[in-house]
């Protein structure tokens, strides 16, 4: 399963950074809904299709999502960071903080990035 699509598959990179197996799928339909939320909310910020852009499994990529490749980078932790809140939240609240707050900022910076201050 080292194909190109599934190395650059949205959801296998998310999986693998909020640690579950690439080839575990008991999780998928989760993060995949948590991944379509945040996608969703990226594409009304003005970044991503302005059609709007839903994966439904791991043929789906990044730059499906954007071509853009001063936002690609930022977009990827943007999503991991959210779909890690959504999925599997830190007990800790001074690292909720600190990723809120990394959140916070890459919004600004993805919204200033497409023109949208």
């Amino acid at each position: 399963m080292c194909n190109e699509a599934s190395s650059d598959s949205i959801l296998n990179s998310i999986k693998k950074l909020v640690m579950v197996d690439t080839d575990y799928d008991a999780f998928d339909d989760i993060i995949k809904i948590h991944i379509n939320t945040v996608l969703a909310n990226l594409v009304q910020m003005g970044v991503g299709p302005i059609e709007g852009f839903y994966i439904t499994g791991e043929t789906e990529t990044w730059e499906d999502f954007t071509q853009n490749e001063a936002i690609l980078e930022p977009v990827k932790t943007y999503v991991y960071l959210k779909v890690k809140m959504y999925f599997d939240p830190p007990q800790n609240s001074a690292y909720i903080e600190a990723i809120n707050k990394q959140l916070n900022e890459l919004e600004v910076r993805l919204y200033t990035a497409v023109g949208g201050y």
